[in-house]
């Protein structure tokens, strides 16, 4: 199976070559520069690969939550290339990327949303899979979902940002704070190879992006 990966989401700008279980990427931070970054990325993979887009078997992309103008780029720089190879889509959760990367069964995931909320998941890895015990969410740090029990992981800069909050609602739950973990091409390949093998594709006209907020600034009042 040959799946390319992408991820805009963040300041983080990355690509992925899933080949058989074989993961080749470009990435750099980008700043404001995905739109020009993201498609040399992925002509270099494919180039290496000696694979002609037609040769894969779907295009997996960072849905969000993230930033609103990166989950755009993302998802239609996804959309174009499978429209024009008649590929399947999969639009893969940030949060649960995140997961993925942290390497651990049981993750809090929080990204940090600005205006002093974060963006959260709670996943925990059974059999295999992920469960996703708390949906992705937005909300303010102390309110962030329930995880039951110890040994969970922190991941992402949501725990960065708003650490001491966060420490004091997890207080005596957590093993351990990745603050450094952001969504990143690799694990989605990962994640959308397993929906792809289980023919969950979806055609590139219904890809969309996973706001969750519905702006992008306080207004002067709320200020």
């Amino acid at each position: 199976m040959k799946i390319l990966a992408l991820d805009t989401s963040t300041e983080l700008c990355s690509v992925a070559l899933w080949l058989d279980g074989e993961t080749f990427v470009r990435e750099e931070l980008a700043g404001q520069r995905h739109s020009e970054l993201v498609l040399p990325m992925v002509d270099e993979l494919l180039a290496e690969a000696g694979l002609d887009l037609k040769e894969l078997d779907g295009i997996a992309f960072g849905e969000g939550p993230g930033s609103f103008t990166g989950l755009r780029i993302g998802c239609g720089v996804a959309q174009g290339l499978a429209f024009g190879a008649d590929l399947p889509v999969a639009g893969i959760c940030t949060l649960l990327a995140m997961a993925e990367a942290s390497g651990a069964n049981r993750v809090i995931a929080c990204l940090d949303a600005r205006m002093g909320e974060i963006y959260h998941g709670v996943y925990e890895k059974i059999e295999g899979g992920w469960q996703a015990l708390s949906a992705p969410g937005l909300g303010a740090p102390q309110h962030a979902p329930e995880a039951a029990g110890e040994g969970w992981i922190g991941c992402g800069n949501g725990f960065a940002v708003h650490g001491e909050v966060l420490a004091e609602r997890y207080a005596g739950q957590l093993a351990e704070v990745m603050p450094g973990i952001f969504p990143h091409a690799a694990q989605i390949a990962c994640l959308g190879a397993e929906r792809f093998r289980n023919d969950l594709g979806v055609d590139a006209a219904e890809a969309a992006p996973l706001y969750i907020r519905n702006k992008v600034a306080l207004k002067t009042s709320e200020r």
